[in-house]
């Protein structure tokens, strides 16, 4: 249940946090201590589902439930969980190796459905776990301290590709602006929908470019320039979107964070679904019994009117 005048300890585990000291992944799990604290989120009915890498220890570090699952597979194993039980508040925490890299295919994926799930993305460039490797994010050139020779890849811009694929809540932070962050996570697990949020994230042993002093350089809040990401309908959306995109490259001299883009006229996946099974928000697959005194059920309408119609609608 939901814990009456809740802080942002009451969300803090006892697992001890081994991440690098100055690591900015501190940053983002002291937002979202804060963030569910402030929403006061009953914790067994929030889920933190991550990949591997560091960002994968987060869902330890937090009193909620949790699940740290395989690389670039994150996304499949939070769409399950929201699938299953459309009640639950799923948070991914994951690295932009991982979700970038072998979880391409899935980011795309869940845009296109528009699930009600939000994405955090620790963005530091590199893969930090495994010393320093390129991530996708790293531009053509750069050369951070494990490589033997600069990048001679392109680097992909997350916001540019959220919006291809159809996120419709797309921002993006900075670890050390935890007050900016905190803000952000929330604005994006309260949108009804799929929400994705580029998190600028120094990893202070393995990226030598992209520091602390890099990034309080350079960002800046678009929101504080006046910029509206809401679109209210379809023809509002291809503007916004348009907008945003250009908005979203970062030159070295600035980087633009806030919110780039919010389409509020898109229906939820679970909406999508209610509407051609009207009983699956009232009974989603999660609340059907399936065993009574220790003997499974096999309930033929059941599995007819539900099972069978839910999985024929998923695999489509």
């Amino acid at each position: 249940m939901a814990l009456k005048h809740a802080s942002p300890n009451d969300f803090r585990s006892s697992v001890w946090n081994d991440w690098c000291p100055g690591c900015g992944n501190f940053g983002i799990v002291a937002a979202m201590y804060q963030m569910l604290a402030e929403l006061n989120v009953d914790p067994e009915k929030t889920v933190i589902v991550s990949g591997i890498g560091c960002s994968g220890k987060t869902a330890h570090f937090i009193n909620a439930e949790g699940v740290h699952t395989l690389h670039g597979r994150s996304l499949p194993f939070a769409e399950g969980i929201k699938l299953s039980n459309p009640e639950l508040n799923v948070i991914v925490n994951v690295g932009d190796g991982d979700l970038l890299g072998i979880g391409a295919g899935h980011f795309v994926a869940m845009g296109r459905r528009n699930m009600d799930i939000t994405v955090l993305m620790h963005d530091n460039t590199v893969y930090a776990l495994t010393k320093g490797q390129a991530a996708p994010t790293l531009k053509r050139g750069e050369q951070t301290k494990s490589l033997p020779r600069p990048n001679m890849q392109d680097a992909i811009n997350p916001i540019g590709l959220a919006l291809a694929s159809g996120y419709t809540f797309i921002a993006r932070s900075y670890s050390s602006r935890i007050k900016h962050l905190k803000e952000i996570i929330r604005q994006a697990i309260e949108h009804r929908g799929s929400a994705f949020v580029d998190v600028l994230q120094p990893c202070v042993t393995f990226d030598d470019i992209h520091t602390y002093d890099y990034y309080n350089k350079r960002v800046y809040d678009i929101q504080e320039n006046g910029w509206d990401p809401l679109a209210k309908n379809e023809q509002e959306a291809v503007q916004k979107a348009t907008q945003a995109l250009v908005k979203s490259y970062s030159m070295d001299e600035r980087i633009p964070i806030g919110v780039f883009y919010r389409n509020i006229s898109v229906p939820t996946f679970d909406e999508r679904l209610n509407e051609r099974l009207p009983y699956y928000i009232k009974n989603p697959p999660a609340k059907q019994p399936i065993e009574k005194d220790g003997n499974a059920i096999i309930d033929q309408e059941i599995f007819e009117n539900t099972f069978s119609d839910f999985i024929t609608e998923i695999v489509r």
